[in-house]
């Protein structure tokens, strides 16, 4: 008879049904795993039998076979250690084989038989609660599998010999309290940004409607400052973005005591980053920094110091809002729709443009500059904003700056115009302007009759592409929502324009 234990291999944050069967066999003793197994559950059988030792249980000198089913789908990471040793003690007659049948496990053993925390908890007990079943897994990851819902029956043991002992009906593991929602610290706020009113009127376009945003200028503008503090004018995330993000989270394994955040995620990685760091990959495939900032924002500092092929790789997952990882043996998809933000010099010196200044290489060294962007990334930008330096007089007599909080407020307000506005339409799914494409944008964005003469001028002038005049009704009909206008105006549609025409001419000295 062989003994049967469900668990789950992770593609992406999509936790794959794995039937775990374990056959004992008279013959020469061995213990063999098949179905796939990468390195790390190859060496599962020496933490599972090191583990049972430590609990005073040998392994009977049989032929062990362990087949992870279905035996074609890669089966990668540390979490079969638990599934296996289970199975193994249904073989051995110390745990109940039909009630481990109607559990989902996984969990790490420690050679003294502690069940590890291990990554993708979250995901595996959404999965586990669809597919009807419990969920069996370690102790520090408990909290975060009770946010798949009040109905999982969750068992989360310190150690085997816990668990073995609640089987028994011995000892009695309760179910783990759910951890509170993550209070993180407060944001920066907009209240110290001095001057810059353009570039300030850009960021709240940009949040209200999830635009992607450059900003050009001079070191020391505060184009950086700007985007710090850009989380702290964003409405917070619904449950279901929330979720997303923290399956995500979870499955790179920075879940921190399973606490869940409302706050949009906001990662700024270094220009030194590579593409499997940005877009994702690795051995085994983790998500990179585009699917850690799903539903929040990705930041770019000195966005053409990063390399042109990296920057290359961010075209498609800024269209489709996810990234597909090709493998020879496996294709993983990651949710990506994040919100770009971008800061960049005028050139390598920082200098161009400043009066009185005349650089060496004259406007060549703009022009190579810029050139590190290529046109068909420029192009995915919504709005570009030109950022000014600020003068010490500016720090010393400006007024006192609106905080982020009243800024936050019309965010909301224009984002709660947006979600009711597809709601209706019968597009739960989208939360704002900048996912509306297709039918649907041609249903939100319809400009009055000067408005539509304007546009149609100025994309003849400025030879927009398809994609640029779409992202030019986009940002417009943020712009109306701000206003607390249904009707898309001739004057949003100009000052749409006027951010893009920022933004054609940055291609054209590229």
């Amino acid at each position: 008879m062989v003994a049967h234990v469900h668990t789950v291999a992770f593609e992406g944050i999509t936790a794959r049904p794995v039937d775990v069967q374990v056959h004992l066999a008279g013959g020469l003793p061995a213990f063999t795993i098949v179905g796939l197994p990468d390195k790390a559950v190859a060496e599962s059988r020496e933490r599972v039998r090191a583990a049972l030792h430590a609990i005073g249980i040998s392994l009977p000198p049989k032929r062990l076979t362990i087949n992870l089913a279905p035996a074609d789908l890669p089966k990668i990471g540390s979490h079969f250690d638990l599934p296996i040793a289970l199975g193994l003690l249904a073989k051995l007659n110390i745990v109940p084989m039909d009630v481990l049948g109607r559990y989902s496990v996984l969990g790490e053993l420690g050679l003294d038989g502690a069940v590890t925390r291990i990554a993708g908890t979250l995901p595996a007990a959404i999965a586990a609660s669809e597919a009807g079943l419990g969920l069996i897994c370690p102790a520090e990851t408990g909290p975060e599998a009770v946010w798949a819902g009040e109905e999982l029956e969750i068992l989360s043991p310190h150690n085997l010999i816990a668990l073995i002992n609640h089987f028994k009906g011995t000892q009695a593991l309760s179910r783990p309290a759910a951890a509170a929602e993550l209070t993180p610290p407060a944001l920066p706020d907009m209240s110290d940004v001095k001057g810059q009113e353009s570039a300030r009127r850009a960021l709240e376009i940009a949040a209200a409607g999830g635009h992607n945003l450059l900003m050009n200028g001079p070191p020391g503008a505060g184009k950086s400052m700007l985007a710090a503090r850009l989380p702290s004018i964003l409405p917070p995330m619904q449950a279901r973005e929330m979720l997303e993000s923290s399956m995500i989270a979870s499955m790179a394994g920075q879940l921190a005591e399973g606490r869940l955040s409302r706050r949009r995620p906001f990662r700024a990685p270094h220009h030194s980053a590579s593409m499997p760091a940005l877009v994702g990959g690795g051995v085994p495939v983790r998500p990179g920094e585009i699917s850690l900032a799903h539903r929040g924002v990705l930041f770019l500092d000195e966005l053409p110091e990063f390399a042109p092929r990296v920057l290359d790789s961010l075209r498609q997952p800024l269209e489709t809002g996810e990234v597909i990882i090709a493998r020879a043996s496996q294709h993983v998809t990651y949710p990506a729709k994040f919100q770009l933000i971008a800061a960049m010099n005028p050139c390598r010196c920082g200098r161009a443009g400043e009066p009185g200044f005349a650089c060496s290489r004259g406007q060549r060294c703009a022009a190579d500059y810029q050139a590190r962007l290529s046109g068909p990334l420029l192009d995915r930008f919504d709005m570009f904003v030109q950022v000014a330096a600020v003068s010490a007089a500016d720090l010393v007599l400006a007024r006192p700056a609106e905080p982020s909080r009243a800024i936050a407020g019309r965010v909301e307000a224009a984002r709660a115009r947006q979600k009711r506005r597809f709601e209706r339409l019968g597009h739960p799914e989208l939360h704002s302007n900048a996912e509306a494409n297709g039918d649907v944008l041609q249903q939100i964005a319809i400009p009055d009759d000067s408005g539509a003469a304007l546009l149609q001028q100025a994309a003849a002038k400025l030879q927009l592409s398809a994609r640029g005049y779409h992202r030019v009704l986009k940002v417009a009909r943020t712009l109306a929502d701000l206003a607390g206008s249904e009707r898309i105006g001739r004057a949003h549609i100009a000052e749409a324009l006027a951010y893009r025409a920022g933004l054609m001419a940055s291609r054209q000295a590229a």
